[in-house]
C-alpha cells in the first residue's frame, strides 16, 4: 500500500519526530499559545500511538488533520475561558532566532499583531488561513483537513484574507523599526509626552497582557496618540524602575526584552509604518513569558546538557 508505515512504536516515533515542528507551528498559529500548542502536539502523539497505523496511507496527512482538528476544538472552548481573562489578551511570544518560520513554509501568521487579528476569525477560518498562507496546503488538502468542500475552503481563506488585510499596516525596514523602538524606549523611560506623541501614529494602541498580575499598567487597551502618551507617562517612573532592556527576536521580528536583576519580566512587540508606531504589545504575564525564557535558556545550554531547541517542552514524544 502506498505510504504504508511500519507499526512498531520506534517507527511511529521516528515518523512523528519528523513532523513535530510543523505540527507545533500549525497549532501555535491557531492558538497563540505555546503551552496549548504543545498540548495539542502531545495529544496528537497519543492518538498516533494508539491508532491502527497499518491502515494509514499518508502519515503526514493523518497527523496534520489530527492536530488541526484538536486545535479547532481548543479554540472553540478557549473563547469562554478568555471572557474571564483580566485585561487585554495577547499571544504567548516565541523565540524565532533559530527558526524564523517556526516549522512553516513561510513566516506568515506568526507576528504578534497578526495573531491578535486572527482571534477575530472563526476557528475554521483560522485553520484554513494558517494552512494556506503559512504552510502552502492546497485547497483540496485543506478541505479534507477541516471537513469542508474545496469551494467553501476557498471562501474561508478569502474571507480571512479580506478581514486581515483591512487592518494590517505597511511594515518598515528593520533599521527603521529598531530606531523607532530605541527612540520610544528613551522617551517612555522619562515620560516625555511630546516626544512620545511624535513617534506614534494617530490611532496608536497599547495593550498590556498580565492577566491582572502587573501593577502600574492599564488593564484596558488604550487608543489614540495623546491618550497613549499620557498613560505611559503617568506610569513611567514606577514601571521602569530597575528595568533594563535589550533587543531580542520575537515571533520573527525584533522586539525588546525587559529584565529586572537579570530575569526576563516582560516582552515588548510593536507594529510600525511610515506613520510611526501603530501598536505596542506588552507581554507581562509570567505564565506566558516562561516558555520563551525556557526556550532561550535551552539554546544557551552547553553541549551535552538537557536543554531543548524546540519551542515549549521536550522535543521528543512523551508517552
Amino acid at each position: 500500500m502506498t505510504g504504508h508505515v511500519d507499526t512498531t512504536l520506534d517507527d511511529a516515533a521516528a515518523v512523528f519526530d519528523g513532523e513535530r515542528r510543523r505540527l507545533f507551528g500549525i497549532a501555535y498559529r491557531m492558538l497563540g499559545s505555546a503551552a496549548e500548542a504543545e498540548d495539542v502536539v502531545q495529544e496528537t502523539w497519543v492518538r498516533w500511538q494508539t491508532t491502527d497505523r497499518s491502515v494509514v496511507v499518508n502519515p503526514q496527512a493523518f497527523l496534520t488533520t489530527t492536530a488541526t482538528r484538536l486545535a479547532i476544538n481548543v479554540l472553540q472552548s478557549a473563547r469562554s475561558r478568555r471572557e474571564a481573562y483580566v485585561g487585554p489578551w495577547l499571544p504567548e511570544p516565541v523565540d524565532t532566532s533559530e527558526d524564523p518560520t517556526l516549522g512553516a513554509e513561510r513566516a506568515e501568521a506568526l507576528d504578534v499583531a497578526l495573531l491578535v487579528l486572527l482571534e477575530r476569525l472563526t476557528p475554521t477560518e483560522r485553520a484554513a488561513y494558517v494552512l494556506r498562507e503559512a504552510f502552502d496546503y492546497s485547497y483540496p488538502e485543506i478541505a479534507r483537513i477541516v471537513g469542508a468542500s474545496p469551494t467553501n475552503t476557498r471562501q474561508l481563506v478569502s474571507r480571512a484574507r479580506k478581514h486581515l488585510s483591512s487592518e494590517r499596516r505597511n511594515a518598515v525596514s528593520t533599521t527603521e523599526r529598531r530606531a523607532l523602538l530605541e527612540a520610544f524606549l528613551a522617551a517612555a523611560r522619562v515620560g516625555d509626552v511630546e516626544r512620545l506623541e511624535s513617534l506614534f501614529a494617530e490611532n496608536v494602541v497599547t495593550r498590556a497582557d498580565s492577566n491582572g498580575t502587573a501593577k502600574h499598567v492599564a488593564r484596558v487597551a488604550v487608543t489614540g496618540r495623546t491618550k497613549v502618551a499620557r498613560v505611559l507617562s503617568s506610569f513611567a517612573e514606577i514601571f521602569w524602575a530597575g528595568i533594563t532592556t535589550r533587543p531580542i527576536e520575537v515571533n520573527g521580528a525584533e522586539g525588546m526584552a525587559m529584565e529586572r536583576d537579570g530575569e526576563l519580566v516582560g516582552i515588548l512587540a510593536v507594529t510600525a509604518s511610515a506613520e510611526g508606531l501603530h501598536e505596542l504589545m506588552w507581554q507581562l504575564n509570567p505564565e506566558k513569558i516562561d516558555p520563551f525564557r525556557r526556550a532561550r535558556a535551552g539554546r544557551a545550554a552547553p553541549e551535552g546538557s538537557t536543554g531543548s531547541a524546540t519551542p515549549g517542552p521536550s522535543a521528543t514524544p512523551r508517552s
